[in-house]
């Protein structure tokens, strides 16, 4: 492929769309337990790989990341423990590497820790073979961290190339968590064929980050007040319960862990948990929407 995207032929760039698409619906009739709608809480354990992934000189950001291990991380569980709810913490392996007490106690609550890289990396930027030897490395160091093998994936950034997927479905991981093209589950296609891989779909309305980061040397400021942001996240929780679909989240323990912001987590665990909801890691929504999908289709045919 050459020239300006303009010049393409037409080949050229449908090739470039179907690479990955989004395939059948995964929308499942019910929902364990009767509930009424599923919730997906996940955070991401970026840390210190924020600064590192970009040359790791400054020490400012790169304590704003130990932030979210001394505090977040324990602020979040906290929570979480309150209210009996399992989530998925999505960690680059360097953050494992760095912070392995963290990952083991996570899992030791039941809690679900999966692939994000090996230090938040762009993948779009890598050199060839270097996605496929990162994320093989990565799941090596998060299994020999915690004991257990990661089945899913978020891309650091959620920054998705065009290799990633064929490397996933190598690696025989169930979900992924990176992508946009609808509110509730789906099949990925791989070149127009079904990979057996469920994306649990990602949103920036659906993201702490997007209200709430700054960097001290650009013009990104924080400008949304925390009330705001739960009364997006609220309204986004709403309309799942109303379709009887997913609501999946994701937050950054340097960010919703701030004491004027942990309270959001709070309350929309209390507004799900008031509605019906049923709360599930990442790996379970995967599953559960999966093995319904192939049992709905079994009966069709019968």
């Amino acid at each position: 492929m050459s020239g300006p995207p303009w010049q393409w032929r037409e080949d050229e760039w449908r090739t470039r769309v179907d690479r990955v698409r989004a395939g059948r619906a995964l929308q499942p009739r019910s929902w364990p337990g009767n509930a009424r709608f599923a919730v997906a809480l996940s955070f991401d354990s970026d840390h210190e790989t924020n600064e590192l992934r970009d040359g790791g000189r400054s020490i400012g950001r790169m304590s704003w990341g130990q932030y979210g291990v001394r505090v977040g991380v324990p602020r979040i569980v906290s929570v979480l423990q309150r209210h009996g709810v399992q989530a998925s913490f999505f960690v680059p392996a360097v953050s494992a590497l760095l912070h392995p007490e963290e990952q083991q106690r996570l899992v030791g609550l039941g809690h679900e820790v999966g692939l994000h890289g090996w230090i938040h990396e762009w993948n779009t930027e890598l050199p060839p073979g270097a996605e496929r030897e990162l994320m093989l490395r990565a799941a090596d160091t998060l299994e020999a961290i915690t004991g257990v093998r990661p089945c899913g994936m978020r891309t650091p950034s959620w920054d998705f190339s065009p290799e990633t997927l064929a490397i996933a479905r190598e690696m025989e991981l169930s979900y992924d968590s990176s992508l946009m093209a609808d509110e509730d589950c789906y099949e990925l296609l791989l070149d127009g064929q079904p990979s057996g891989i469920v994306e649990v779909p990602v949103e920036w309305i659906r993201d702490d980050a997007a209200y709430f980061l700054m960097h001290r040397a650009g013009s990104l400021r924080p400008y949304t007040p925390p009330t705001d942001v739960f009364d997006i996240f609220r309204r986004e929780l709403d309309g799942a319960i109303e379709d009887g679909g997913l609501f999946q989240l994701t937050m950054h323990p340097h960010v919703i862990g701030a004491r004027s912001r942990i309270w959001i987590l709070e309350e929309i665990i209390r507004h799900a948990t008031a509605n019906g909801a049923w709360f599930a890691t990442h790996a379970e929504i995967a599953a559960y929407v999966r093995t319904a999908a192939n049992a709905q289709n079994e009966g069709e045919n019968r």
